[in-house]
């Protein structure tokens, strides 16, 4: 569920549907969340123009604008400059331009197809910020770590570099007798478990 760039949805729509799914779910017995913020490596560098263009056909864009922005994305020159040194110019055809108004909504589109298919998971997104949050219920656990390995394979299909390391989860457990869990890999790399995280400038704090 993407919030950025659609109308009637802010990021304050977004921290409060998420703490929504949450509470209530928390309401029902033996029941607890986990919730998984996803860290993306320069997420708007990674955009293949390619499967760009096939999504924006896809959602009937037309092909005038589709050849645009892959115009726009291809064969772009960049240098580096340092003081009074300037780096050679390299020529690149991946990516958004970073500080470009349009890569954020480009990378929103590019991900549009990044979703959870199950009712149990919630994946919440605005712009590069990705929320993955775990309705558990009697301690299964089998779809909310499925869709998280959907995720991980989604990244890879497109090119997406989801950074292990700076991905953290929060564990919201309520109940009287919690029962020891077992921890989340990604890519063989543990998932670190926080008490407090700054979600789209809100602070959680279990």
């Amino acid at each position: 569920m993407q919030f950025a760039y659609r109308a009637n949805r802010s990021v304050d729509d977004a921290v409060n549907m998420g703490l929504h799914f949450i509470l209530q779910h928390l309401d029902q017995p033996r029941a607890y969340a986990r919730i998984l913020f996803v860290d993306f490596s320069s997420a708007f560098n990674t955009i293949m123009p390619d499967i760009l263009t096939t999504k924006l056909s896809q959602l009937t864009v037309s092909p005038a604008i589709c050849q645009w922005i892959s115009s726009f994305l291809t064969d772009r020159s960049q240098h580096v400059r340092l003081g009074g040194v300037t780096s050679g110019t390299r020529t690149i055809s991946t990516g958004a331009p970073q500080g470009c108004v349009l890569s954020p909504l480009l990378f929103s589109l590019y991900t549009n197809n990044c979703t959870s298919n199950d009712p149990a998971v919630k994946l919440l997104k605005f712009a590069d910020d990705t929320t993955v949050i775990g309705l558990i219920q009697d301690g299964d656990e089998s779809a909310y770590r499925q869709e998280v390995e959907k995720l991980v394979l989604w990244c890879r299909q497109h090119n997406i570099q989801l950074n292990a390391l700076k991905t953290v989860e929060m564990v919201v457990d309520f109940r009287k007798h919690p029962s020891l869990l077992h921890p989340l890999t990604i890519s063989h790399s543990p998932v670190s478990n926080v008490d407090s995280f700054k979600f789209l400038g809100s602070i959680i704090i279990t």
